[in-house]
């Protein structure tokens, strides 16, 4: 086998540049699996043991006041495991320093102890202490926006009465490890705070002794939540119960799931994507080298060589291969994993995450390659190891010439002698030149993936801010609030118009399908946010019926004109039917919508209201602040500049920044792939261009030969790509859609433009290399026949 090694390293060293292309390819493949399943897996195993080692809660329940004896029926309801009964209120906040209004979120925890569910993780200081009605902990990301440590102070206004606190620790909560507030579907820690207080304390603030207005319950192992979840309703209806429900519609949970969800796509998509390349470029070099070297192997296997020894042999060369990319890959995905896992902590707060590149990501990473080369080289091999020595010997049976229909017309007759050879060359071997152009534009069609998202991402946000949302502030009531008191906020300097929404939360049912939201009541003709279909059309409310967002409507199988169970989960509960009017276009969040005084009616209440839309004077909006400060009924205050600027990083930060490491890698791909085809075909024609030469060709005639096929199907390629990129873009935005936000499908002729311009770059890059090989062309080889 000595003989075969060193033809083998002689093989290497003569197709180092077509190696090192699709070693690039593998590498790419290999780096974005690494990448997705050591960050999935990283999550997921920091989730788990999170979960279990602060007991996060199974069951959750939300309901306006209940006397403590209740949590007594919870706990015999069959399959509980644990009840805790808690209180939970809405309160403003003032930091020292920081001049924009802050919402948080107050938990009662058992007096100076830990919870027995949902359990803190003290990262700094302590517990509030048994006794202390002014201390409080707070969570991480809060306290990390403000640079707050144990032992500051804040102001709060809790149930209409200012207080000032101390800050005893600082904590995470399995509760919160995606922390946003209500309304939102992105973190704010500037502006939205979640804090943890004695439960007497927040009793005696809030007028509920003995009572409780939130529980939370664990289920024994191998219950079933949803008879739970019914029970817990039933026990719970009388007091203001606003629905149990599971961690499937835990706020945090929700979005760490979908989150997951996004990576487990990536992890099948986009290496299926990359390595399905590497594989069709393996086959095609293969098949290539096999053909070139045919005497070869016939002589090979007249010495006596094995049809063994020969597929070893090029098993070998295609090991190599994939071992160099696989390597490259490895050592690429786990720094970009661990560059990525970082960006995942400013939104995911667990106490610690980490990624680990376990040897089982290597070994399943090397596997998918080898596997998918494999798959591509496996024909060429066999059809090698499978030939005669007498027939190998033999040169293959020149191809039958005759005149297309391009010499046979008048613009073949225009055509100079060596762009007739170009056209007779590929009307020859077709199925090669099929193979050539489907193999750039596999690579014009990763360039195009790879760009799609960012063209589209600017369009989100020109829909959703430019023709949706249209306020600058969103106020959030504590409690439902008469319509009069819009006329109250007009007044208020800054304001320059005032519009109220009135929120429900209900539960959407539609057979199997169900989905927790809520109903957005609203103006009929609303003038700060704006209703529009799928063509960016404007919407009116109707006098009756909802109207739901085109995801959600897709989500529970409706259409205009079917009924929807709408369970009102506030005030009496009730289960009415509704008819669906019709589908909004909106790429933020899951919403449902009616005319307020509708919604009003379904309610029996009077013309009320939940909150305002405002559009403000930018430049008093210090004294709108100070103004809004004052209103005890006002619970929350957003920007909607910053929830822009948050949702723009949160994209930027997690889709945008994998794009990009897509188009680099995409880009990388596209040079190996136009690289590799221009090598392979000049090493297949060397020989004639050298023979042309011999018979009186210039240099330039010559290499506008090989130049021009090349360039030729370079173009041929480029609509490929568009074709084949734009059903990968569709595929990849419908696989990533989720609650929080859709990446609209559109590919604007800027990517089209990008993606063709990345393959001719590569084409170009390509073809300078090999024009100095053109130009050391040996017209003596060109008279050594193969006879």
């Amino acid at each position: 086998m000595k003989t075969l090694h060193r033809k083998l390293l002689r093989d290497l060293g003569q197709l180092k540049g077509q190696v090192a292309a699709i070693a690039v390819v593998i590498a790419a493949g290999v780096m974005t699996l690494i990448l997705a399943v050591s960050n999935l897996e990283s999550i997921l195993l920091s989730q788990e043991r999170f979960y279990e080692e602060q007991r996060f809660a199974d069951v959750f329940a939300e309901l306006t006041r209940a006397p403590e004896g209740t949590s007594e029926r919870l706990r015999d309801i069959p399959g509980v495991n644990r009840v805790e009964t808690r209180i939970r209120a809405g309160i403003r906040l003032e930091v020292p320093g920081y001049a924009e209004p802050v919402r948080g979120q107050l938990h009662s925890i058992p007096d100076g102890r830990q919870p027995d569910i949902n359990a803190l993780y003290l990262r700094e200081g302590n517990l509030p202490e048994f006794g202390r009605s002014d201390q409080v902990a707070i969570s991480e990301p809060f306290a990390e926006a403000h640079g707050l440590r144990a032992g500051d102070h804040l102001n709060a206004i809790i149930n209409g009465r200012l207080e000032q606190l101390t800050v005893s620790g600082i904590a995470l909560s399995p509760e919160w490890v995606y922390q946003i507030g209500p309304a939102d579907i992105l973190p704010d820690y500037e502006r939205f705070a979640v804090l943890w207080m004695n439960r007497r304390a927040v009793a005696n603030a809030f007028d509920l002794d003995g009572a409780f207005n939130s529980v939370v319950l664990t289920l024994q192992a191998g219950a079933d939540a949803a008879p739970v979840i019914d029970a817990v309703d039933q026990i719970l209806a009388p007091y203001g119960g606003i629905g149990a429900h599971d961690r499937d519609d835990q706020m945090s949970h929700r979005f760490l799931e979908e989150e997951i969800d996004q990576l487990r796509v990536m992890a099948v998509m986009l290496p299926t994507i990359f390595l399905g390349v590497s594989a069709f470029l393996l086959s095609v070099l293969m098949g290539r080298i096999i053909r070139t070297q045919r005497q070869a192997v016939a002589v090979l296997k007249a010495f006596g060589y094995s049809n063994q020894d020969m597929a070893i042999h090029y098993g070998l060369l295609t090991g190599i291969v994939v071992t160099v990319g696989a390597l490259a890959g490895v050592l690429l995905g786990g720094w970009a994993a661990d560059h990525l896992i970082q960006v995942y902590l400013e939104y995911f707060r667990f106490p610690e995450l980490e990624v680990r590149l376990h040897p089982r990501y290597i070994v399943l990473a090397v596997a998918v390659a080898g596997g998918s080369a494999a798959v591509g080289t496996w024909r060429a091999v066999n059809r090698a190891v499978s030939l005669a020595p007498a027939e190998a010997m033999r040169p293959p049976a020149p191809e039958t010439f005759k005149q297309g229909w391009i010499e046979r017309s008048r613009l073949g007759q225009l055509l100079d002698q060596s762009s007739r050879i170009i056209l007779r060359n590929l009307a020859r071997y077709r199925f090669k030149a099929s193979l050539s152009a489907l193999g750039i534009g596999l690579s014009a069609s990763l360039m195009l993936v790879g760009s799609f998202q960012f063209g589209a991402v600017d369009k989100l946000f020109d829909t959703q801010y430019r023709l949706v949302q249209k306020s600058d502030v969103i106020l959030h009531f504590t409690d439902p609030t008469p319509e009069r008191s819009l006329a109250e906020l007009r007044h208020i300097p800054g304001v320059q118009f005032a519009e109220g929404f009135r929120n429900v939360p209900v539960r959407l049912v539609n057979g199997r399908h169900d989905y927790r939201t809520s109903i957005q009541g609203m103006d009929a003709e609303p003038r700060l946010l704006g209703l529009i279909d799928k063509q960016h059309r404007p919407i009116t409310l109707p006098p009756e019926g909802l109207l739901l967002t085109d995801f959600l409507a897709d989500h529970l199988h409706v259409q205009p004109g079917d009924s929807l169970t709408v369970e009102i989960m506030e005030g009496h509960r009730r289960t009415l039917e509704v008819e669906l009017a019709g589908v909004v276009s909106e790429p933020l969040g899951v919403s449902a919508y009616m005319e307020r005084r509708a919604l009003n009616r379904l309610m029996r209440e009077g013309p009320a209201i939940s909150g305002a839309w405002l559009m403000t004077d930018e430049g008093q909006n210090d004294a709108l602040f100070d103004a809004l400060w004052d209103v005890p009924r006002i619970a929350g205050i957003g920007l909607i500049r910053d929830a822009e600027s948050r949702i723009r990083e949160y994209i930027a930060d997690t889709v945008l920044v994998t794009m990009a490491f897509l188009l680099l890698l995409a880009g990388s791909i596209a040079f190996a792939v136009v690289y590799n085809n221009a090598r392979i075909a000049f090493a297949e024609r060397e020989r004639e261009l050298a023979t042309l030469r011999v018979l009186g060709f210039t240099r330039a005639e010559v290499a506008w030969i090989l130049i021009g096929e090349i360039a030729l199907i370079t173009l041929i390629a480029i609509p490929i790509g568009w074709l084949l990129g734009t059903g990968f873009a569709f595929a990849l935005s419908e696989a990533l859609a989720m609650d929080m936000f859709r990446v609209p499908f559109v590919i604007s002729v800027q990517t089209y433009a990008f993606s063709a311009l990345g393959v001719i770059v590569a084409t170009i890059l390509s073809l300078l290399l090999i024009t100095r090989r053109l130009y050391r062309l040996d017209m003596v080889s060109a008279l050594k026949t193969v006879e």
